[in-house]
């Protein structure tokens, strides 16, 4: 049993160690890029803590159950159990923080619109905070999320390639930051002329949203301002964290069940350096001598 359970901590150990080089080789590219952005800057820290965390306690779990250290294997059991409740905790938070909000269907259109008002709690306070928001925005531009909207069609006439009109790009799928962040609010009535510019002369609705006055043809600017972006960069948040956390419950069952087997792995560990020195002498005494007469 022990064996066996030490060389299943062992194997596991092994491909987390694996798994850790290019988490924190990606970590330590994110540092030393030299046109590093907001958003990677960001992210490279956490990288970083990351990779070496679990390197750290794979080389922890995978030495103690190699040459049988139990001190090794108590103290990565001790970091095992600290990962697992962070990440429970983290599941908890996010599938707490992400219960609400979602796209609205607009008439004619195949997007949907995001509104700011459909989310609430700490998710949206912190992602419209002006600093965060700040780095978010340039994140966004940096990302060139608006860049990749042109699209083309075919003239049957000619059969060349044709710049797509309003009503085929009112019926494309758009993702909730283009939707939100590189068009104005369809609420505004502003006349189409290309997926990245819009005419407010011959407006054809009246409408109170503010985001119809800050929207900007400057290809820098579009909606990054807007209370629509903001939404759309909180649903793919929610949509994001939502696919992380099942992938995080896959882990934690993992984990938990790793965990399992490192407390048998432990429990042998020190059954074997209690009971080794009273078997040997148990053996020794009761083996009779060739010499005794």
């Amino acid at each position: 049993m022990m064996r066996g359970s030490n060389s299943v901590i062992g194997a596991v150990n092994f491909i987390t160690f694996l798994i850790s080089v290019p988490v924190l080789g990606g970590g330590i590219w994110l540092a030393v890029r030299a046109n590093n952005t907001d958003c990677l800057r960001f992210l490279q820290w956490p990288v970083i803590v990351l990779g070496l965390s679990i390197m750290a306690i794979s080389l922890a779990g995978l030495a103690g159950a190699c040459y049988r250290q139990t001190w090794l294997l108590q103290l990565y059991l001790f970091a095992m159990f600290f990962v697992i409740v962070v990440l429970l905790g983290f599941i908890v938070f996010a599938f707490a923080v992400t219960d609400r909000g979602h796209g609205q269907v607009v008439m004619n259109r195949a997007f949907l619109e995001y509104q700011l008002s459909d989310y609430s709690g700490w998710l949206r306070n912190r992602v419209t905070d002006r600093a965060y928001w700040r780095g978010i925005a340039s994140c966004l531009r940096a990302a060139g999320a608006c860049g990749g909207m042109a699209r083309y069609g075919r003239n049957r006439a000619t059969g060349t390639l044709v710049p797509e009109t309003a009503d085929m790009f009112y019926q494309r799928d758009l993702s909730p930051i283009q939707s939100g962040c590189c068009k104005p609010p369809t609420s505004c009535g502003f006349f189409y002329i290309n997926e990245t510019l819009w005419s407010p002369n011959g407006a054809t609705a009246v409408t109170y949203d503010l985001d119809c006055k800050r929207w900007s043809n400057d290809q820098r600017q579009l909606c990054y301002d807007c209370d629509s972006c903001k939404a759309g960069v909180l649903a793919t948040v929610k949509k994001s964290w939502r696919k992380v956390s099942i992938i995080n419950i896959v882990v934690l069952i993992i984990l938990v069940i790793v965990y399992v087997v490192g407390c048998a792995a432990f429990r042998n560990n020190r059954r074997m350096d209690n009971d080794e020195p009273y078997g040997e002498s148990r053996m020794t005494k009761s083996r009779p001598s060739r010499f005794q007469f």
